[in-house]
């Protein structure tokens, strides 16, 4: 588990291998990860765009930038959170992700939330 903590807000990221969407022999492997953001500051905040960083296990990084997650750009109020699940396909057995979201509060203050670095693992590809 991947744990973040800036000033106001938490991101969590949990992961998982999935097998059954994985096709090892034709060089792909799927992995499943769930986002819990927190807000722990005095006012709302709305996540407008994410940025990502996915390196495979030979360390080429693909970026990917867009509006939103999972197609919503939530509006999360003080002491709530706000939960989804995505996927990453890799060309690799393992590897890793981090980024950031674009966040903006209801004053008006745009602000980087950081995604920390999480692994993304094939059980036992790395040992």
């Amino acid at each position: 588990m991947a744990d973040s903590i800036l000033p106001n807000i938490q991101i969590k990221v949990l992961v998982s291998y999935s097998p059954q969407d994985s096709a090892p022999h034709k060089g792909l492997w799927y992995f499943i990860y769930q986002v819990e953001i927190k807000n722990h500051g005095p006012e709302p905040a709305r996540l407008i765009t994410r940025h990502w960083q996915i390196a495979n296990a030979e360390g080429t990084v693909s970026e990917v930038h867009g509006p939103g997650v999972v197609g919503k750009q939530p509006h999360i109020l003080p002491g709530e959170s706000f939960q989804y699940t995505s996927a990453c396909p890799l060309d690799s057995p393992f590897g890793s992700m981090s980024g950031s979201y674009t966040m903006i509060t209801d004053s008006g203050k745009i602000f980087e939330a950081p995604i920390p670095a999480f692994s993304l693992a094939q059980p036992h590809a790395i040992n």
